[in-house]
């Protein structure tokens, strides 16, 4: 079934420019997906939110896609290595993303392979599956934004009908975060509860009394997992091993996490933080 394509309010430049991407990408034969805003609209009527387009691609697209992307006259960069990639037109612009920024969400074969098709601005394309939505945004918990009311709305929607095994999985050893937002969910929406499966919580439930029985003997801290900032401090002056850390069960190389502090921090010059 065909999701049902919200109506873009965009100016006809916004509209040729966003055309033009995904027609290059169709014809390159690149798989990409929607996601961000636009899909998150599609998914529960919440609109109002679409200023850009968020498109997945595998990592082994990036450069193709950038490469053809400068070929039509577009601005294209690596944003960040590991895992987003961006294409300007003047004001406007386009997201390529293939990771999340704390390494955890890569875009793999099954994000294609349980993807929603849909119409947009008369093409077909697909968009990102929900259960990889809510995945990638329970995990952003920054100062200036934070998705947890788009998990819980995604929830509240699609529950009754998600995949919560394959979405379990997802999440790994990072199960207690889907298990906080599953909390936070029955306290935001305490006469929906049946969207979430009870054995869904009750395997939850089930692993934290060992997990919190579990003795840790380095000092992680896994906030930096959740907010690239709000947890630097315990980093820098508290001296915890950064949990995105490869050497601490993370993503990430020490070098990755150095690139995206300092662009945190240039980010934040900018915004004059």
């Amino acid at each position: 079934m065909v999701a049902q394509a919200p109506a873009l309010d965009l100016s006809p430049d916004t509209a040729a420019f966003y055309g033009d991407v995904m027609e290059a990408l169709l014809a390159a034969k690149i798989e990409f997906l929607l996601g961000g805003a636009y899909a998150f609209e599609v998914y529960t009527d919440i609109g109002g939110r679409t200023k850009d387009l968020d498109m997945f691609i595998r990592e082994r697209d990036v450069r193709r896609t950038l490469s053809g992307m400068r070929r039509r006259g577009y601005e294209a960069e690596v944003h960040s290595p590991h895992w987003i990639g961006k294409v300007h037109d003047g004001e406007h612009y386009v997201d390529f993303i293939y990771n999340s920024g704390n390494g955890i969400c890569p875009v793999d074969d099954g994000w294609f392979e349980h993807a929603r098709p849909s119409e947009v601005l008369g093409l077909q394309v697909q968009l990102a599956p929900i259960e990889e939505m809510i995945w990638q945004k329970s995990f952003i918990q920054e100062r200036e934004r934070y998705d947890g009311a788009d998990v819980a709305h995604l929830i509240r929607v699609h529950g009754r009908t998600l995949d919560w095994d394959r979405l379990i999985a997802r999440f790994d050893r990072h199960w207690p975060v889907l298990l906080a937002h599953l909390v936070l969910y029955d306290y935001i929406y305490p006469s929906e509860r049946d969207r979430i499966p009870a054995s869904v919580l009750s395997d939850l439930t089930d692993r934290l009394a060992p997990h919190l029985r579990q003795s840790i003997e380095q000092r992680i801290c896994n906030g930096t997992v959740l907010s690239r900032q709000q947890y630097l401090p315990d980093i820098e002056l508290l001296g915890f091993m950064d949990g995105r850390l490869l050497s601490a069960g993370g993503q990430l190389t020490e070098e990755q996490v150095a690139f995206e502090t300092k662009r945190l921090r240039k980010e934040q010059a900018g915004r004059g933080h």
